[in-house]
């Protein structure tokens, strides 16, 4: 079928990555849109789905689950097989483990997204969006930060991300490849784990008296995974897109020590202790110490804006964490 402008019903589509945090969220409001939807789950023998467990019933019913490899280019391309649309989100994302294993990212990263392209190319899928990230510039030289600023990998996960980014951006010069790539910022929201920072606090402040955290100086742009959602559906059916990075953030940028005092207020454990822990830190040349969003071109482009503000995103986090606390393990991360 060919998709109707500015709406994906009835579109058949694929998401790779569907069981983790993005992927999850965003294969359900795919679902519930009315799309076909087929969710690429990295394969576990105990056939788990992964976040999409937490989906309603009615939801996971509508949805074909396709387990599978990113790094295996053949189920890669079966998967793509009648996709009208391919978001693109499997991969390694934790950056401490990259210090301890830069290879297997390179592997899932880099070579998980070629195979995803060249499927796309061999399958005549109609729009790629792939997913980038903030972490590809390092720490800002200027804010905010527009699609222009330099790229500088300061960690092998934004080494493999960045290469992963030239390979679309190469597909879509060198073959015409119809790829846009989403470059969003901090996404934080229900189901994302205490890998992540907003998550780490608030689960650390419900589960004792202090709340260890690294660089509390670093500045951070935060958006609601509902937001970040909202525009990739956007990117997939907007004109004029194929070859764009497009920034996908709030625009308000956040130091992790205002942050942390912000949600406990929330949590009303103002007295809980923020402690600084060095061995949540990153290596020092590592460490990005800002990131901020010019988000001028979501707008444009996608027709995009935020809708969840923080303290509304914040609440939503802490309710959904305050609720599955045994699910968590905040001391388990390094940071």
């Amino acid at each position: 079928m060919t998709l109707q402008p500015g709406s994906l019903r009835g579109a058949r589509v694929l998401v790779t990555g569907a069981g983790g945090f993005i992927g999850s969220h965003l294969t359900e409001a795919l679902a519930r849109e009315g799309c076909e939807v087929v969710a690429f789950l990295h394969y576990r023998s105990d056939g788990s789905r992964g976040l999409l467990e937490e989906a309603a019933p009615e939801v996971q019913r509508q949805i074909e689950y396709v387990a599978g490899d990113i790094r295996d280019a053949e189920r890669v391309r079966d998967a793509c097989q009648g996709c009208q649309v391919v978001f693109h989100l499997a991969a390694l994302i934790g950056i401490p483990y990259s210090y301890q294993s830069p290879r297997s990212y390179l592997a899932t990263n880099v070579t998980g997204t070629l195979n995803v392209l060249e499927a796309v190319r061999a399958q005549g899928v109609g729009r790629l969006v792939h997913t980038s990230t903030s972490e590809c510039y390092g720490t800002a030289r200027t804010v905010p930060m527009t699609e222009e600023h330099p790229l500088r990998a300061q960690s092998p996960y934004a080494a493999s991300k960045i290469a992963g980014d030239m390979f679309a951006n190469s597909y879509a010069s060198s073959f015409d490849v119809p790829v846009v790539t989403l470059r969003p910022f901090n996404t934080y929201g229900p189901r994302q784990s205490a890998r992540a920072i907003v998550p780490t606090i608030i689960s650390q402040a419900l589960a004792g008296d202090s709340v260890r955290l690294g660089n509390t100086s670093a500045v951070r742009d935060l958006l609601f995974v509902d937001d970040t959602v909202a525009a990739f559906m956007a990117a997939a059916v907007a004109s004029d897109v194929c070859g764009q990075t497009i920034h996908v953030g709030s625009g308000e940028g956040l130091a992790i020590a205002e942050l942390a005092r912000r949600i406990l207020e929330r949590c009303g454990l103002s007295e809980c202790e923020v402690v600084a822990d060095s061995s949540r830190l990153r290596p020092a040349t590592s460490e990005v110490d800002q990131l901020l969003c010019d988000p001028s071109l979501a707008r444009q482009l996608l027709q995009w804006t935020p809708t969840v503000d923080l303290a509304t995103g914040l609440d939503r986090t802490i309710a959904y964490i305050t609720e599955h606390m045994s699910d968590y393990r905040p001391n388990e991360y390094a940071r």
